[in-house]
């Protein structure tokens, strides 16, 4: 079982940055890639950013691209999401989720792809 831990969310003003850390209890053969969600109160969960292990390739929702961006650390089983030029808008619950099915993605934000989740770190971005 891999467990996801979040860290990093804060509350920031609009423009500001931040960088949120997901630490994975391990790195098995199981999780062949990890993503980014969030959800803000009274919206549906949307995915962020998604990158495969090992960093071959990366997915960004239009929504954050070229203000956000994911990456890992192998060696830490940690993915990171810098956030920068943040807005009001980007206010949410943020999750990170890791996967395991084999094959290319053609949807890689979508949840259902999804097996392991963490517990969240709430961002609040305020003018």
């Amino acid at each position: 079982q891999v467990q996801l831990v979040e860290s990093g969310g804060s509350s920031v003003q609009v423009g500001g940055s931040l960088r949120l850390s997901c630490a994975a209890s391990e790195y098995t053969s199981s999780v062949r890639y990890m993503a980014w969600f969030r959800q803000a109160p009274g919206k549906q969960r949307e995915g962020v950013a998604f990158i495969a292990t090992g960093g071959r390739r990366t997915v960004h929702a239009d929504s954050v691209k070229g203000r956000f961006t994911i990456s890992q650390d192998n060696s830490k089983n940690t993915v990171f999401l810098q956030m920068n030029s943040l807005k009001p808008e980007d206010t949410a619950m943020y999750y990170c989720a890791a996967g395991s099915l084999v094959g290319y993605l053609d949807w890689p934000l979508e949840a259902d792809n999804y097996k392991y989740w963490g517990q969240g770190t709430q961002v609040t971005v305020s003018s």
